[in-house]
């Protein structure tokens, strides 16, 4: 056989044998989310959307196993548990309650973790900068903020001695940023209780509460099991004239007075941007935890007529938006 031919032949071999090497897995991507799936619903669908277009397509080359506990934070281990049994190469959080459930069910696969109240201060990551271990993410920053609502509220109702706050308290990392807006309303001569809103009967009784005590304002805290209780609580606080500032854009969109908190799609860009460098091959130990910097304040005029309060220009001219 000449050497031209022994080429050739050589050449068919290798061709032979690539074409029988199986193509490389799909990337696996478990996201463990602890509202309810409606919640975040259009979240999910862009992140996933986000993820397409630099790459990642499911069906194609990506898989991605959807956990939702429904709000019942009592199913996050067992889910957890379940999901490393997977083997996912990252997994995706939301909320500090999630993340920590994660990380305590596993040491090394890659976490990134969005929305935790204070990744420093719940034992996520050692620095922001340097976050160690194998989680990382980017937060909307909701201690930082916790005194700019004590703030928005002063401006608002600046007779106002005391607030109610209404949270998930079964939640430890909402009771975090509770911690901090106690601070900073107790800084202000402003007293302020936590009450539980996380199911539309929890809501009932807080706002029974709220009346018992005549609470003369209201902060609603981010989480997300409050969410499905936004209309209830909007109009919960109507019916009881309160001035009323909401940590998220959901609340004034349903008719709530005023708004102030982070772009939550945003936090979910940055997201999809760690899993894609992780499954690039970056560590999570070497990507900085993200803190929001940018948040938006929305005001419906509307709703301030139909209570009677007056919205200071001050408050107006910062506004991102103001509903007619």
């Amino acid at each position: 056989m000449n050497r031209a031919r022994r080429s050739l032949v050589a050449l068919l071999l290798v061709g032979a044998a690539s074409a029988q090497v199986p193509a490389s897995r799909p990337a696996r991507i478990a996201i463990v989310d602890d509202a309810p799936e409606a919640a975040r619903a259009r979240l999910w669908a862009d992140f996933r959307h986000q993820l397409g277009k630099r790459g990642y397509v499911e069906g194609a080359n990506l898989v991605v196993d959807y956990r939702s506990a429904g709000g019942d934070l009592s199913r996050l281990d067992a889910i957890c548990s379940d999901v490393m049994a997977s083997k996912p190469d990252v997994i995706v959080t939301v909320t500090t309650t999630v993340a920590l459930a994660a990380r305590k069910a596993t040491t090394s696969i890659p976490i990134v973790a969005l929305g935790p109240a204070d990744p420093v201060k719940s034992g996520l990551v050692q620095t922001l900068a340097r976050p160690g271990g194998n989680l990382t993410g980017a937060s909307q920053n909701q201690a930082e903020i916790a005194g700019k609502w004590v703030d928005l509220l002063r401006e608002i109702a600046p007779d106002a001695r005391s607030v109610a706050y209404l949270t998930d308290t079964g939640n430890p990392g909402e009771m975090l940023v509770f911690r901090e807006v106690q601070q900073a309303a107790q800084a202000a001569g402003i007293g302020v209780e936590a009450l539980d809103g996380a199911t539309s009967e929890k809501v009932a009784d807080a706002f029974a509460t709220i009346a018992r005590k005549r609470a003369p304002a209201l902060i609603v805290a981010t989480t997300s099991s409050l969410l499905p209780q936004r209309t209830q609580i909007v109009e919960a606080a109507a019916k009881a004239r309160l001035p009323a500032i909401y940590a998220r854009r959901e609340y004034t969109d349903a008719g709530g007075l005023l708004s102030y908190g982070t772009d939550f799609g945003a936090v979910f860009a940055r997201g999809v941007d760690y899993v894609v460098r992780i499954l690039r091959g970056a560590k999570p130990s070497d990507l900085p935890f993200e803190m929001a910097s940018s948040f938006t304040l929305v005001v419906n005029m509307a709703t301030a007529r139909q209570l009677g309060i007056v919205i200071p220009q001050s408050v107006r001219v910062r506004a991102d938006e103001v509903k007619p």
